[in-house]
């Protein structure tokens, strides 16, 4: 009895302790929560505070820093005797995703629930709330959460996007005055442009999470993918004039979303709901948020077996306070307390379901050891392009999907290109991915050839099959089989170190080449490239080819060999050196098919009349794939270029008819390159000097207006026969144009609306499109109809210039790898 009252003393003085020594946030940052927006450093040091003086009760674990240098971390929280063994938990969860039998008490092993706050950076309010939350966690004053760390770990990811949300802050906290201005058209409510949505580069980071395409979501992913948690929670806001919204999600649900996961969303809702009408909240579910798309913070942890749900608050461009179109007035703290109140019930049901939780969980993993989701059981991805297949590769690991290599299996399996069954046999270099392991769901929804959508009122995209958008060949086979080998077998060229050659050849068609190319470029050295295929001492060698002459070059390049050789070992790139000119086959070197490529000076437009997200993908390829350095100039700009210091602008997707004048023309006439995509080719139509036409849909004679079939009750939904969320055609190239080195005669690119444009009578079409054209996705009757035939990517000369047209974005979220290859060659070939 004596030593129970000691325990018990110890343990009420334990808690008394802490409770003395964590601060709150209000006390920590000078300020109570909700009247001012916290910059992330000071949420940072508060998260580190915390941490310093209850380290039984957390665990702070820094996982990475973003393009700015500001710190990304994570909280691990939980009971005394579950932090000293988290080690342990981690270890046996992995037991648990890995799908083999074990021993693991279920009993003995927390649940782990992950918060993840403010992916959006000017949906400012989730990380306000995260210090509300560890707050409550950790300070042992809630006895109700007390017992829920009891057999629950919780995971809080305070942001997601510091550089975004620090964008966005530090802008208000820079207008707002002594009082904040509730009128919504006051200035602090209303971001410059890019807004604080994006990251650093304009990426939103909440479509990257299978992609990992940005240094928060890899940092991240890798974190994430130590601790798989049971239950994820992506906290977001919505329009200030919206209710709150939680699951349970809207259709279309994807068939592989087990009816688990989806009763317990369930589950959870009725647990929101109930603390929400106790208040006399507002909410909704079941409505615009569906569960698709893979690269959400909801849909990628069910893809790997976790409850993955969004929380919605009504919010941006709400500040500090707003009044809403109803009259109320909405504040930060109102917006805290929805957000704190359904991160807390999340977790009190987690703790409640504890066992189904796991159970649920261990069985998911399991079962797909055993027996895979759709109907096909394995993905041949044909070694038809290495470098991409490469990156294929590392997309895989990056997401822990197992696959491996080569065999001597052949048979009939879905054709992704011709979209029926055809003879296959593989090769010792095809990628094999079998999917029957632990990623199986995940797999199987990245490569399905076509994805069943059961509402065309979607969210985002509706197709995104891996060989798509690889522009790999690839085959869907119902059978079960794996490949042999764990590695690529490539006989690598090696680089030919030839003291004196006639010339070196390199090749093209790959993101490395291209890097290759802007290499020699940047050391002054001339590059050729062969406008047709070629052969030279029994070796052939493909249109596109780069050639460096040593004569045409050493005069002005010092140590030309030296640079050459080193520039190619950097890349790890063979390089071939040749001592005869005599050509085989093709024209000879002294041809005019070998022209020397212009080094690109590159411009790109920014500013309000243009998509932030648009500009962001191609200053982001630029910098990182191609190592390219760019100017950033506005749109008011465009009409004093100086063709010596840029010979290549790009204009992303926006609106630009009135800044297109005569100074953009002249600058065309002496040789300028003009890149036109998506919504920037509308603003040169009719334009003197523009070619490009959109292509008009003729009615057929005598043909009547269909009388509308739209109910009232489905005003809020999509026509379904006008939408096209987002589906894959194939596009079919002019296999000899320089734009489509490395890519053949067929191109997928992703459709996302209904331009098209009419093919030229003088200039090159080199991508149309045809009835046939439509691989995957969903896509209205009527826009089918429109997208029959047509241009979607066009060259005109323009003087001694070029104006090229690119209906489609070929950079797509930067996970579009085909796509790459298209605008390398744009950026860097002749024409």
């Amino acid at each position: 009895m004596k030593k129970s009252l000691t325990l018990l003393l110890f343990i009420i003085t334990s808690i008394f302790s802490v409770k003395a020594q964590v601060k709150s946030p209000d006390e920590f940052l000078g300020y109570a929560l909700g009247t001012h927006f916290t910059p992330h450093y000071k949420v940072a040091e508060y998260f580190r505070q915390v941490a310093a003086v209850a380290p039984k009760s957390m665990k702070l674990i820094a996982y990475g820093m973003t393009n700015e240098g500001r710190p990304l971390m994570v909280a691990v929280i939980s009971s005394a005797e579950n932090i000293t063994r988290i080690e342990e938990i981690k270890k046996n969860n992995l037991k648990l995703v890995s799908g083999i039998a074990n021993n693991i008490d279920l009993g003995n092993q927390p649940v782990i629930t992950w918060l993840s706050y403010n992916v959006h950076g000017n949906e400012a309010n989730s990380t306000e709330t995260s210090m509300k939350m560890l707050y409550t966690l950790v300070s042992g004053t809630n006895q109700q959460a007390n017992s829920w760390l009891k057999n629950t770990v919780v995971v809080i990811d305070p942001c997601l996007n510091p550089d975004g949300r620090d964008r966005y802050v530090n802008y208000f906290n820079s207008v707002v005055g002594k009082t904040p201005n509730s009128d919504p058209s006051a200035r602090e409510h209303i971001e410059p442009w890019p807004g604080g949505r994006p990251n650093h580069y304009y990426f939103d980071l909440n479509r990257d999470w299978a992609w990992q395409t940005q240094i928060e979501s890899q940092q991240r992913l890798a974190l994430y993918n130590e601790w798989m948690p049971q239950v994820h929670v992506d906290f977001h806001e919505q329009s200030y004039n919206e209710p709150y919204y939680f699951a349970p999600a809207a259709e279309p649900v994807h068939q592989d979303i087990t009816p688990w996961q989806k009763s317990f969303q369930i589950i959870v809702g009725k647990n929101n709901a109930k603390y929400f009408d106790q208040e006399g909240w507002p909410y909704f579910t079941k409505e615009r948020f569906d569960l698709l798309y893979p690269s959400y913070g909801d849909t990628y942890p069910l893809y790997n077996g976790s409850i993955g749900m969004t929380y919605e608050q009504g919010g941006i461009r709400a500040g500090l306070s707003i009044v809403t179109n109803d009259g109320d007035t909405l504040t930060l703290k109102d917006r805290i307390a929805h957000h704190f109140a359904t991160g807390m019930s999340t977790i009190e049901v987690s703790s409640q379901n504890h066992n189904r939780l796991l159970e649920e969980y261990k069985k998911y993993f399991q079962q797909e050891m055993t027996s895979s989701p759709g109907i096909y059981k394995t993905f041949v991805i044909k070694a038809s392009n290495l470098s991409r297949q490469k990156k294929l590769a590392e997309l895989l690991k990056k997401n822990k999907i197992e696959f491996a290599y080569g065999g001597e299996k052949s048979g009939k399996a879905y054709d992704y290109d011709t979209q029926k069954e055809e003879n296959f046999s593989l090769t010792r270099n095809d990628l094999i991915i079998n999917v029957q392991q632990p990623r199986a769901v995940l797999a199987n929804v990245l490569l399905e050839p076509q994805t069943k959508v059961t509402d065309s009122n979607t969210y985002d995209i509706t197709a995104w099959a891996l060989p798509y958008v690889y522009g790999l060949k690839g085959y869907a086979s119902k059978e079960s089989f794996k490949g042999k080998y764990e590695d690529l077998a490539i006989a690598e060229e090696a680089s030919n170190n030839i003291e004196k050659p006639l010339a070196w050849l390199f090749s093209w068609g790959s993101a490395e080449d291209a890097q290759i190319l802007n290499g020699l470029q940047r050391e002054n050295i001339k590059v050729r490239q062969a406008d047709q295929p070629f052969t030279v001492l029994g070796k052939e060698y493909p249109a596109g080819t780069l050639i460096v002459f040593r004569t045409e070059n050493e005069k002005s390049v010092k140590d030309l060999s030296t640079k050459v050789v080193q520039i190619a070992k950097r890349l790890n790139k063979p390089v071939v050196g040749i001592t005869s000119g005599f050509v085989e086959k093709g024209k000879d070197f002294g041809s005019n098919v070998y022209p020397i490529l212009k080094q690109p000076k590159v411009a790109i437009v920014s500013g309000g009349e243009v998509s932030s997200l648009a500009f962001g993908e191609v200053w982001f390829y630029l910098e990182h794939d191609l190592n390219l350095t760019t100017c950033i100039i506005t749109a008011k700009d465009i009409n004093n270029l100086d063709i010596n210091k840029v010979n290549t602008l790009i204009l992303p997707d926006g609106s630009y008819s009135s800044f297109i004048s005569e100074g953009l023309t002249a600058w065309l006439n002496k040789g300028g390159k003009l890149i036109l995509m998506e919504d920037a080719i509308e603003s040169v139509i009719d334009k003197k000097g523009f070619e490009i036409k959109k292509k008009e849909v003729i009615a057929k004679k005598d043909e009547k207006p269909i009388p509308s079939k739209l109910l009232f009750k489905d005003k809020d939904k999509d026509d379904y026969e006008f939408a096209i969320p987002g589906a894959i055609y194939k596009v079919n190239l002019d296999a000899s144009h320089p734009f489509a080195y490395g890519l053949g005669k067929t191109y997928y690119t992703l459709k996302t609306d209904r331009k098209i444009y009419e093919p030229f009578a003088e200039g090159w079409n080199v991508g149309l499109v045809n009835d046939k054209s439509l691989m995957a996705g969903v896509v209205g009757k009527k826009v089918r109809e429109e997208l029959k035939s047509g241009l979607l990517i066009g060259v005109q000369n323009f003087g001694r210039g070029t104006v090229v047209y690119l209906a489609n974005d070929p950079l797509f979220r930067n996970f579009w790898e085909s796509g790459k290859t298209l605008f390398s060659n744009i950026i860097f070939c002749k024409y």
